[in-house]
């Protein structure tokens, strides 16, 4: 049995993670009773118990976990953003490249990617691994993405019977530039800048769609947008991540709601080209993520437990 403990149970991506697993026969969970979820003693025993341990909390509180730990053997998973540019921590997209899983297969430390960036970054990583894409390329994004992103409070906000008029349109956010996911997304994409980002959140459940804009000026000499369908389709084959040829004349942000795939597409023309990641940002932009991650590192079957 795979002893598991999720340290931040109770919040979305805590719960979901909860759900999941719990139907797993070769999986133990370890919880803690409601008035030790908070007590640090309780925790670090949990946590040196576990085989795998979750952290679905704040990064400071994320931090503090993995200082008391004292099981060597113990393997940490972090849907936090506090590890996710910490270079003994591995990225946790296994899609990215065969070494990418099997770093996590063998790893004790991993990083979930951010919801936000885990679309920007499979779509524009394998660009500039395969040079099409400069390193100092100045790029511009946006994500749209249902609350559940916003955590416990901004659930409230959106689900209360009098909301605020205000949450009935769209609303942009991370105006000044210093999003938390843009480190990780400069970094894991080898970006000598963050791009300049966009996040826009409405009033629906789940689901994101992350775009990413070119004009072909900025590809490296001799791409098309041709060789960008090229690397994708070569590259995204699994359930996990697909690439699907774009044919749509509109895109729903809430279109893979509930799933823990992602759906990767080409559009536009041959001067200006638009790249989008539809996906859910509680499924592969989280919950799913991670536990993806759990099944590689345990030898498990990577897609145990996941909705596609």
């Amino acid at each position: 049995m795979i002893k598991v403990f999720i340290d931040g149970k109770e919040g979305t991506t805590g719960l979901r993670i909860f759900d999941r697993i719990s139907a797993f026969k070769d999986v133990e969970l370890i919880t803690l009773p409601e008035e030790l979820r908070k007590d640090k003693n309780a925790r670090k025993q949990a946590i040196n118990s576990s085989d795998v341990t979750f952290l679905c909390l704040p990064d400071a509180a994320a931090v503090e976990s993995v200082s008391l730990i004292e099981n060597e053997n113990v393997r940490i998973i972090d849907a936090s953003t506090a590890h996710r540019t910490n270079s003994e921590w591995v990225y946790g997209l296994p899609e990215l490249s065969p070494l990418q899983a099997e770093m996590i297969g063998k790893a004790k430390r991993i990083a979930v990617p951010g919801c936000h960036a885990s679309g920007f970054i499979v779509l524009v990583k394998p660009l500039v691994d395969a040079g099409i894409l400069p390193r100092d390329a100045l790029l511009c994004c946006h994500s749209l993405t249902g609350y559940s992103g916003g955590g416990k409070k901004m659930i409230a906000e959106y689900e209360a019977n009098e909301k605020n008029a205000l949450l009935f349109a769209p609303r942009q956010y991370g105006l000044t530039q210093s999003h938390k996911h843009l480190p990780e997304m400069k970094k894991i994409c080898g970006l000598d800048n963050p791009p300049v980002f966009s996040p826009i959140v409405d009033d629906f459940y789940s689901g994101m769609e992350m775009t990413v804009q070119l004009f072909s000026s900025q590809l490296n000499s001799g791409f098309s947008a041709n060789d960008i369908k090229n690397v994708y389709s070569g590259l995204y084959t699994s359930e996990c991540v697909k690439y699907v040829e774009g044919s749509e004349s509109m895109l729903s942000a809430a279109e893979l709601y509930g799933k823990d795939s992602m759906r990767v597409s080409v559009y536009g023309n041959e001067e200006r080209i638009i790249l989008t990641a539809l996906y859910d940002n509680l499924g592969k932009g989280a919950s799913g993520a991670a536990i993806e991650c759990m099944n590689i590192m345990m030898g498990r079957d990577p897609y145990d437990g996941l909705i596609f």
